[in-house]
């Protein structure tokens, strides 16, 4: 295998974190700061026990970091180059917002 595919197929990896929607709710409510699971829960409308399987997936895969304080951890996003993507993802979205919704493939209006 070529070392350009190995990179796409690691970088795939790493987009996979961002690419469900819980996960991204998550890292977009710690964007603005570190939270508790119980404000996540809170902010995001899902159970406690979907949250933290999201979390753990997302610590594992070192997108967030998680600090125990007491009896509660308190969450925050892993680095600054994860908030570079979700900013970046941003900037596209408001230039290619419609194109993408509108995708036969990925778009939210796909043909059903």
């Amino acid at each position: 295998m070529d070392t350009k595919r190995r990179d796409a197929e690691l970088l795939s990896s790493v987009m996979h974190g961002f690419s469900e929607p819980t996960r991204l709710a998550i890292m977009l409510e710690l964007v603005d700061g570190e939270k508790r699971v119980t404000d996540l829960v809170e902010a995001i409308g899902m159970s406690q026990a979907n949250v933290s399987g999201h979390l753990a997936c997302l610590r594992d895969c070192g997108l967030v970091e998680g600090e125990p304080r007491g009896r509660q951890v308190f969450y925050r996003i892993g680095s600054p180059e994860v908030i570079g993507v979700i900013k970046a993802a941003e900037k596209v979205l408001r230039r290619h917002g419609y194109d993408i919704d509108s995708c036969p493939t990925y778009g939210r209006r796909k043909a059903g």
